[in-house]
C-alpha cells in the first residue's frame, strides 16, 4: 500500500514538473481579426479605408509619414529562458508620396526577411574629468554633516552653526 502511494506521489510530481516546463505563448502587435492587412488593394484603398478596416498602424515610418507598418509577432518562452520568436509578420503599406491618399504599394515581410544587426561595442567618450579611486575615497574627507536646525534670533552665535 505504501509502495503504491509512493509511486503515485512520484508520478504526480513528475507530471507537475513536466507541465512547469511547457512554453508560454505570447501574441504581440497587430492581430488580424476581421481584416487582413495583406488584402489591401493597390490603387483602390485610401488612408481612410485602410484606417477604417485595419485600425491605426503599429508604427509610421520616421522620415516618411506615408508608410504605415502593421506588425504582429508570436513568441514562446520556457521557464526563465529568453523568449524565442516563432512567427513575425510585418506589412508595410505605402501611400502616394505626392500627398495623395491612394495605396501605392503593399509589402509583406516575415521572420525570414529579418537580419541580425551586429552590436558595436565601442564606447562614446563623455566630456568631463574622471576621478581616480583614491580621489573618490578621499573626496569627502573634511566635509561635515550639519543637521538642519532652527536659528534662534536671540542666539548670540547668530547664523553660524
Amino acid at each position: 500500500m505504501i509502495r503504491k502511494l509512493a509511486i503515485a506521489a512520484i508520478a504526480s510530481a513528475a507530471v507537475a514538473g513536466l507541465s512547469a516546463c511547457a512554453p508560454v505563448t505570447a501574441y504581440h502587435g497587430f492581430q488580424a481579426v476581421e481584416a487582413n492587412p495583406k488584402e489591401v488593394k493597390v490603387g483602390v484603398d485610401t488612408k481612410a479605408t485602410v484606417n477604417e478596416r485595419l485600425g491605426s498602424p503599429s508604427a509610421v515610418a520616421t522620415f516618411e509619414p506615408n508608410i504605415w507598418y502593421y506588425v504582429s509577432e508570436v513568441t514562446d518562452q520556457v521557464a526563465f529562458r529568453r523568449p524565442v520568436t516563432k512567427k513575425r509578420d510585418i506589412v508595410a503599406i505605402a501611400f502616394a508620396k505626392d500627398g495623395g491618399e491612394l495605396v501605392e504599394k503593399v509589402d509583406t515581410y516575415t521572420l525570414k526577411d529579418g537580419r541580425i544587426v551586429s552590436y558595436n561595442g565601442r564606447a562614446t567618450p563623455t566630456r568631463g574629468r574622471e576621478m581616480t579611486v583614491l580621489e573618490q575615497l578621499l573626496g569627502n574627507v573634511g566635509r561635515q554633516f550639519i543637521p538642519n536646525r532652527e536659528v534662534d534670533p536671540g542666539d548670540p552665535r547668530g547664523d553660524n552653526r
